[in-house]
């Protein structure tokens, strides 16, 4: 007969490393600020990795509301060319010596 074990194990109980914390507050709630503006580039990098990524949530810390507002900011000011699509000559050189041989 197999043996049976007294509690079943939890995958959250296994986990190790510091996951609890206080979760960022808003920038632009602190700051009473209504709408993001599109041209404010500064503000913007912020939220944009080093590969041009737009960051999540988790990461910047916005609100649902505002960073809906900085995902369509940041997608405007790339199409009118003040803020890069991708990063400058990050990771593409590995990729085209790999082409060229």
């Amino acid at each position: 007969m197999a043996k049976q074990r007294s509690r079943p194990t939890r995958r959250r109980d296994r986990k190790t490393g510091g996951g609890g914390g206080r979760r960022k507050s808003c920038q632009y709630c602190r700051d009473r600020i209504e709408f993001v503006d599109y041209k404010d580039i500064t503000a913007l990098r912020k939220f944009i990795s080093e590969r041009g990524k737009i960051r999540s949530r988790r990461i910047t810390g916005a609100c649902r509301r505002h960073q809906n507002q900085i995902a369509r900011a940041i997608k405007r000011a790339r199409e009118l060319a003040l803020l890069p699509y991708v990063a400058d000559g990050v990771g593409g050189d590995e990729r085209d010596r790999r082409r060229d041989r």
